[in-house]
């Protein structure tokens, strides 16, 4: 049967109402998780930066320190962002220059399916951004895949990093985990493809999920979703660097101070690789955290924060 013309016409302007509508609030979603980012911006006491180098753009996050403040540099883990590092630059003396990045590939920075992304080639990024940053000598502190990177960066550049800090730090497997008996099985959980796989993500990278409110994880879940592209070719890359170079060598190479700090319930990557890192890093310690899982210094941020600033007050003591 056909619709008459007012019939039509009232449909028409219902489907117009609704679009206007998820539109406002998509509008008022996107709004309030500004908002919410401006406010944990603001209580870290960092603002949003950015710069242009190599035709590349570069994401950050930085506070106002003293110019003769020691710098720490903070490197997120694959899927994430400089924003992870948030709730833990809280706890974090104020008399330290603080810089978050996001890797190429990730965030706000460059997204260039075109170039690699394996360890040793972010290691590459990473010092055009330290050079372009004016950043000389530095605390490294890195998570997961951004340990990777990190441990590799202290390796080729030693007399730029004062300290290093690795926090479930990927490189080495010689421990297994549950994310590789569900990569065998064709799962990857660190990837979002739909809506429902965002809760996925956090439950199985994290044992003490801190609460995020419905405007934020909404729109979390649209981002990852939105980079399930990029992310399919970054993490392709990871998994075949496990097979182009021996990481342990990279590790004998790291001559700085080094903390390994890791969660006992990481279920990304099993927590027991600690004592390879601390096997062939020559000056080194570890700390093993219970009821934390991958991302420690989101579920466990003033933990994670008052042991690294122990570790780095020690290194104190011993330069006298």
């Amino acid at each position: 049967m056909r619709m008459s013309h007012s019939a039509q016409f009232f449909r028409a302007g219902f489907l117009v109402a609704a679009l206007t509508l998820l539109s406002a609030c998509s509008e008022i979603k996107y709004g309030l998780y500004e908002l919410a980012m401006d406010f944990e911006r603001s209580q870290a006491g960092v603002t949003p930066k950015s710069l242009e180098t190599q035709g590349r753009h570069f994401a950050y996050l930085q506070n106002q320190a003293a110019p003769d403040a020691e710098t720490i540099l903070l490197l997120h883990g694959f899927g994430a962002s400089k924003e992870n590092w948030l709730r833990f630059i809280r706890h974090l003396p104020a008399r330290y220059h603080i810089v978050a990045v996001d890797l190429l590939g990730h965030g706000d920075s460059s997204k260039d399916p075109s170039i690699p992304y394996d360890i040793d080639d972010q290691v590459g990024y990473v010092r055009a951004f330290t050079e372009a940053a004016g950043l000389t000598r530095f605390h490294l502190m890195g998570n997961s895949m951004g340990g990777a990177i990190s441990s590799m960066y202290a390796a080729e550049y030693p007399d730029t990093v004062a300290s290093l800090v690795l926090i479930d730090p990927a490189g080495v497997y010689e421990f297994s985990s549950e994310l590789e008996t569900r990569l065998q099985k064709g799962e990857n959980p660190l990837i979002v493809r739909k809506p429902e796989d965002f809760g996925v993500l956090m439950d199985f990278a994290m044992e003490d999920k801190p609460f995020i409110p419905w405007p934020i994880t909404s729109v979390l879940t649209e981002k990852a979703i939105a980079n399930t592209a990029i992310y399919d070719h970054i993490f392709a890359e990871l998994v075949r660097d496990r097979h182009d170079y021996d990481f342990k060598q990279v590790l004998q190479n790291v001559k700085c101070p080094t903390l390994v700090l890791w969660g006992k319930e990481d279920r990304v990557i099993n927590y027991r690789n600690a004592e390879v890192f601390t096997r062939l890093i020559t000056n080194s310690r570890k700390m093993i955290i219970d009821g934390v899982g991958h991302a420690p210094m989101i579920e466990a941020p003033e933990k994670t924060a008052e042991i690294t600033q122990i570790f780095m007050r020690l290194l104190e003591a011993e330069k006298g």
